[in-house]
């Protein structure tokens, strides 16, 4: 069996061995991995609707989120990963099948590719090669975090491709193919090809000066590998140059909890298998093979003195970096992500891999066997009493340590006998498929079990499909009731989103108007008062299913007014931003809300700060307000920052705001009584905020009569593309063309086919302004940065093409004239 072909069967039979210990894992238990419905199955639903045309917008814009948003950065975040791709061919209502299928794909090439670098490290025997490298495949993080997130998963590819790539350039070969692999790793998801990088360069440096090398061949080596990594994220510069621009406009993640003192027992109990919950810390654990050869390195006279140094202090000095906070901060691009921090744990996971397999491939003998248990002993009793580690990970350390150390002595006592060490291999590789098995089980057992139905899911997806005007009008999926991406999900047209790469300017354009958000932005929600559908041409929204009611019995909700989604403002308006109800009133054009400054009128006394509202004292029989209104209207609360109760007109709910994170949206509270008093009750937790007034009343009839107006003088034909927005006005139109929606940077207007010019925002929406008169505007949009990097790709492209031509032609081998030749083959024949 030729070379290549040897070493393809091992590392296709790690990936297999991986793949199948992960879906083993996930089938027994039955359970999907935790947060995979949140993020990861909308996306994948945007995607088959883009690849199948049924998607209102493309790349570029994401006409179903944020009332349309910019995408392209959010394709590169949450769907570069190559196995994406192929799941359009499945079913659209099958996506969770669909990322498990990803990070399944994901997960074997990950362990292919650390096969074959744990070959390219040190040779040693195939079979163990696989069986260390299935322990970084399924490593902890990957259970716990990496199988929900097919983005994140990705950099479990990075750090053996990088890896790989670095290998090239200390044998000096393959420099254009370096390359390439690095802008693979950057091009497949920024966040964790940089983490990769890091790693990359550590474990470069460790090769670097773990051997015997002249001085001159480790400079030539580090030029090559400085000069490959450069090549390599400049080809990726599309994707960097667009992602560090939406970066830069996005609003900014929620604050999250500073780093405590967790201890060095907490961190030490991650390495151990088995162990999820508690303090959220790095999931670093590579199965009790991977621990115990690892753990036994220190003790293996068999490994040089150097090399045995070096690698000890490079995964030391990562683990140690995820203790100390400032280098926590510099791993995490300074600062800590909201809801997932120790994103970069795979990449300890890796380095202690590639240590374990330095120790293994020099044939560990009994004092190295001895003092690894010893010191994984050590690490359990530290431990010992922590609520993470749990009977499993007691069961696997006892029988799996024990089983193992066995197999390894006897492979160091009878290394010629083929079935001595046929059956040490089958016993290593049967525990420790079954430590990752066990693993996986009890990972996928911590995690929520929420999440839709699929019938639910189907049920709401043909119902806002049956309702489809766009772009006459918008099909709202309404509050959420599946994910924070309802509107991917489901193929509508919504204010509710999930990114890291949301607008700052859409955050807070749908906070202005009285839409909630929480993770203080990064998850925006659907307007759900009458005027603000009606100011973004929400022709159909669907309501939350009634408790108890068939997930199938979703209805589209038509609204009762709604204008095209261009509109025209007359010259001269003003713009208000006193209250929602003016914000929503200068936008709209008219007046229709009675919004007066409320009275207090009972129980504990509130404090007025001006224009930055009242202060709601805590606790008591509870605060009053009145306000006089116009009777036979319809009164709504926007509470805001609001913690506490909120009750009036025989309504009563629960308000869950908090400042910055959480805000509350709109609230219908009843229709004004006929004396025009309406009095709400605020029972806060403690003292709270609530805007300086909070409460408005619709006049009656006065949306409708808005409506009209705005529909007549407004578009009299709407076309969107991919990226595009096209209206025809009423000849002669003045004033400022209102779209509806966010004013996000990238955003160019031409009005009559004239010069295209950045639009003027009106409160956060598209305006145009139309001059002296105007029948239609165009509007595109393309994402700030994509020109840059596109050039700079491009000039790198040409610059490798050239480098390989010429290095194509160098290798090429001189050929003899054919007289030499015939001369030499006569000679031979003789």
């Amino acid at each position: 069996m030729g070379g290549r072909r040897r070493e393809a069967l091992v590392c296709g039979g790690a990936a297999g061995l991986a793949m199948g210990g992960y879906g083993l894992a996930a089938g027994v238990r039955g359970q999907w991995p935790a947060g995979a419905e949140a993020v990861a199955v909308p996306y994948h639903a945007h995607l088959w609707d883009l690849l199948h045309g049924q998607a209102a917008g493309d790349l570029l814009v994401n006409w179903n989120s944020g009332y349309g948003a910019p995408f392209l950065a959010d394709f590169f975040a949450y769907l570069m990963n190559p196995f994406s791709w192929p799941t359009a061919l499945l079913p659209r209502d099958q996506g969770r099948l669909a990322v498990l299928l990803v990070t399944l794909a994901t997960i074997g090439l990950g362990t292919a590719l650390m096969t074959r670098l744990l070959g390219r490290l040190h040779p040693g025997p195939p079979g163990l090669r696989a069986l260390a490298a299935v322990g970084y495949g399924l490593c902890a993080w990957v259970l716990d975090v990496g199988g929900a997130a097919p983005m994140w998963l990705w950099g479990l590819v990075s750090l053996p491709l990088l890896g790989l790539a670095g290998d090239w350039c200390l044998r000096e070969r393959h420099w254009v193919a370096g390359a390439l692999c690095v802008a693979l790793a950057w091009v497949g998801n920024l966040y964790t090809a940089a983490l990769a990088t890091l790693a990359a360069a550590l474990l470069f440096a460790v090769r670097l000066f773990a051997a015997p090398r002249p001085f001159r061949a480790r400079v030539r080596a580090t030029g090559r590998a400085v000069t490959t990594a450069t090549a390599g994220v400049l080809l990726a510069s599309p994707v960097l140059f667009v992602a560090v621009r939406a970066a830069r406009r996005a609003q900014p993640e929620s604050p999250v909890e500073p780093l405590g003192p967790s201890g060095v027992g907490a961190h030490l109990a991650r390495l151990l298998p088995a162990t999820h919950g508690g303090q959220r810390l790095p999931d670093v654990a590579i199965g009790v093979f991977g621990l115990l050869v690892v753990c036994g390195l220190p003790f293996n006279r068999r490994v040089r003195p150097r090399e045995r140094a070096l690698w000890c202090a490079a995964p030391a000095l990562v683990a140690a970096g995820f203790v100390w906070t400032p280098t926590v901060l510099v791993w995490h691009g300074l600062a800590i992500p909201a809801g997932g921090p120790y994103r970069v744990a795979f990449v300890l996971s890796g380095l202690l891999v590639l240590a374990g397999w330095v120790s293994l491939a020099h044939r560990p003998d009994l004092r190295t066997v001895l003092g690894g248990a010893a010191v994984v002993a050590v690490v359990a009793g530290l431990a010992a009493g922590r609520s993470t580690v749990h009977p499993a990970t007691w069961a696997l350390l006892a029988v799996g340590g024990a089983v193992l150390s066995a197999a390894l002595w006897l492979l160091d006592r009878r290394p010629a006998d083929r079935r001595a060490t046929a059956l040490a291999g089958w016993v290593i590789g049967g525990t420790v498929l079954g430590n990752a098995v066990w693993s996986g089980y009890a990972a996928l057992g911590a995690a929520p079990s929420g999440g839709a139905s699929p019938a639910a899911v189907r049920a709401g997806h043909a119902a806002l499909r049956a309702a489809a005007d766009w772009p006459r009008g918008r099909s709202d999926p309404g509050p959420h009731a599946f994910t924070p991406n309802d509107p991917l999900l489901l193929n509508g047209q919504g204010g509710g989103w999930f990114s890291s790469y949301l607008p700052t300017v859409t955050a807070l354009l749908l906070h202005d108007l009285g839409a909630g958000w929480t993770a203080g932005g990064r998850q925006t929600a659907s307007v759900t008062d009458p005027v603000g559908r009606a100011l973004f041409g929400v022709r159909t929204h669907l309501d939350d299913a009634p408790p108890g009611a068939s997930p199938r019995s979703f209805t589209p909700v038509r609204a009762a007014a709604a204008p095209p989604l261009v509109t025209v403002l007359p010259p001269g308006a003003r713009t208000e931003t006193t209250s929602v109800w003016s914000r929503q009133e200068s936008l709209l054009g008219s007046q229709v809300y009675d919004a007066p400054l409320p009275v207090p009128a009972g129980g504990p006394a509130p404090v007025l700060h001006g224009t930055s509202g009242w202060s709601v004292p805590g606790g008591g029989e509870g605060t009053v307000f009145t306000a006089a209104c116009t009777p036979g209207g319809t009164a709504y609360f926007h509470g805001v920052w609001y913690r506490g109760t909120v009750s009036g007109l025989g309504t009563e709910y629960r308000s869950e705001g908090e400042q910055p994170t959480t805000a509350v949206p709109v609230h219908r509270l009843g229709t004004v009584p006929a004396d025009g008093v309406v009095r709400v009750t605020l029972r806060s937790d403690t003292v709270s905020q609530v805007p300086a007034r909070p409460i408005g009343c619709l006049r009656a009839g006065a949306l409708e009569a808005a409506v009209a107006r705005l529909t007549a003088t407004g578009a009299t034909r709407v076309e969107a593309g991919g990226h595009t927005l096209t209206a025809d006005l009423p000849a002669g139109s003045t004033g400022t063309a209102l779209l509806s929606v966010p004013a996000a940077e990238g955003w160019t207007c031409a009005v009559d086919g004239g010069r295209r010019a950045a639009p003027v925002p009106v409160l956060g929406m598209i305006g145009v302004p139309l001059g002296g008169g105007a029948s239609r505007i165009a509007c595109a949009f393309r994402p700030p940065g994509l020109t840059e990097g596109l050039t700079v790709a491009s000039a790198t492209a040409a610059v490798l093409a050239l480098v390989a031509v010429f290095a194509r032609l160098t290798r090429r081998p001189t050929r003899l004239p054919r007289r030499d030749r015939r001369r030499a083959a006569r000679a031979a024949g003789a």
